[in-house]
């Protein structure tokens, strides 16, 4: 298989802003232009890459292979560009946005190593809820924000143009139900538990679990209580006020006594992505930076742990961890 490299910028440009269109406004070229590009690599591949639909264009498993590659090297070229423009050391201020469960597991603990490796490398990081963080991203406030999404629900809307998602991590959710609950239970029937849920905040994605739940059981799932937190919900859970749904994530270095942590098949996983504005020039070398840094935490915690990468889901068979 031979791939002229020269045409993995179109895939990526594609990958970046959702579609033919808005790829040939970014790239300066017309659309014809960028159709007769990807036809051609389709053709050295010998594989469908990108799929067209009315809300624009999804890459295919080929496809996302493509573009990552596509990615290194575009970032391997971006570095040496930098060192032949004077090889100054890598410095900048990199804002990053994300939620609790990154944040603490992913990012936090390597802060001293990362600022040991580039120390004028500053990376600031911001918590807060998703409408917010993305309302930052598009103002510029911030450089990039961590994103969790419920693999199994389409998303609502395309992002804005010029904006790219790199996934990052496919995790699986968890049910956590107060202890002995359901040891008695052969099949666990998630849309008839006999413990009430807790209800949990819109913004966070197990809210859209808890949606297919509700079509599943025909009927609306009734909730108790709002948390936005885990530590909350896994405090309400061992108090015997009900059930909840939380990413393998967030139970990292967690303890509760009088909870059960469930591995139930029909949960899904959690779709942790990276999003960011591609920028043309000059080149971002920090946020460049930082996004590999992310990924390389991540595939140190698939190594300790196992943790499936993005694409693999899947569902494990019922286990149960006690806390």
């Amino acid at each position: 298989m031979e791939i002229d490299p020269r045409r993995l910028r179109i895939l990526l440009a594609i990958a970046r802003t959702g579609g033919v269109l808005a790829a040939a406004d970014e790239l300066g070229i017309t659309p014809s232009a960028v159709s007769q590009q990807l036809n051609r690599l389709e053709e050295e591949t010998g594989q469908a890459l990108v799929v067209r639909t009315p809300r624009g264009s999804l890459l295919t498993a080929a496809g996302l292979a493509m573009a990552e590659a596509a990615e290194e090297i575009e970032r391997a070229l971006n570095v040496a560009r930098a060192r032949m423009e004077g090889g100054a050391e890598l410095a900048g201020v990199v804002r990053l946005g994300g939620f609790t469960s990154f944040l603490r597991t992913m990012v936090i603990p390597r802060l001293p190593e990362w600022r040991t490796q580039y120390p004028q490398l500053r990376i600031q990081v911001i918590e807060d809820d998703l409408p917010t963080l993305m309302r930052l991203l598009r103002q510029r406030e911030l450089d990039a924000v961590v994103v969790e999404l419920d693999s199994m629900t389409p998303a609502e809307r395309s992002l804005p143009a010029g904006m790219s998602e790199e996934p990052l991590l496919d995790e699986p959710w968890r049910l956590v139900v107060p202890s002995g609950a359901l040891l008695d239970t052969e099949n666990v029937d998630l849309a008839r538990l006999p413990i009430p849920w807790l209800g949990v905040v819109a913004e966070s994605a197990s809210t859209s679990v808890f949606g297919r739940l509700r079509r599943a059981a025909g009927a609306r799932v009734e909730t108790v209580h709002q948390y936005q937190e885990t530590q909350t919900a896994l405090a309400l859970v061992a108090a015997g006020e009900g059930a909840a749904v939380v990413p393998a994530l967030a139970l990292i270095g967690v303890v509760q006594d009088g909870v059960d942590v469930l591995d139930v098949p029909g949960l899904g996983t959690r779709r942790i992505v990276l999003r960011r504005f591609a920028r043309r020039r000059p080149i971002s070398m920090p946020v460049d930076t930082v996004a590999r840094l992310l990924r390389e935490s991540v595939a140190g915690l698939d190594a300790q742990a196992g943790t499936p990468r993005p694409g693999a889901g899947g569902s494990a068979e019922r286990t149960f961890m006690r806390r």
